[in-house]
């Protein structure tokens, strides 16, 4: 039997210019999400709770509009899992454009594109990736995309390795019984 360690994402290496990821997950934005987050984040624009207020927007529909931090945010963690999941910082994010306004009920997917690598030139330890990602909507309208650059450790380095902890009682074995 084989025992496959944790691990998540991706390390310097595992990067190619050029290559798109698909991220794996899609996420479906309820009311309750963007009106969590508008609550957190201060944000007083009536168009994100107030549904008789948004009856009266023109850009809307007449529709309550998901909260743009909070479509940024889920788009950014969607890609986590592919782009960021081992970073040991995030270095920059550029040109974020909202393109298409995201309503309650919307589901929300991401894929970035490597467009640049680069070792570290002060880390030895490390690489600098930069990607551009986009977040769609259900029906393929892009509705965010920006340019981001993180730093990612090297393979080799230990670093987002060998986390799990080792149980006291032992390795699992097989049930006698099975």
């Amino acid at each position: 039997m084989t025992v496959h360690a944790a691990q998540l994402g991706r390390f310097y290496e595992d990067f190619n210019v050029g290559d798109t990821y698909q991220h794996p997950f899609g996420r479906t934005i309820s009311e309750a999400d963007s009106t969590w987050f508008t609550l957190l984040t201060c944000n007083t624009n009536q168009n994100h709770f107030n549904a008789h207020l948004a009856e009266s927007n023109p850009i809307t529909d007449g529709k309550i509009i998901v909260n743009s931090g909070f479509t940024v945010a889920l788009v950014l963690g969607l890609s986590v899992i592919d782009m960021s999941q081992n970073a040991v910082a995030n270095l920059g994010w550029t040109d974020i454009k909202l393109t298409f306004p995201v309503y309650i009920g919307d589901t929300i997917y991401a894929e970035s594109i490597c467009i640049d690598k680069r070792e570290s030139s002060k880390r030895p330890y490390a690489g600098i990736i930069t990607m551009l990602t986009r977040g769609l909507n259900q029906n393929g309208d892009q509705v965010v995309s920006w340019k981001r650059t993180v730093m990612v450790p090297k393979g080799d380095s230990g670093i987002g390795k060998d986390y799990f902890p080792e149980a006291k009682a032992g390795p699992m074995q097989m049930p006698e019984d099975a």
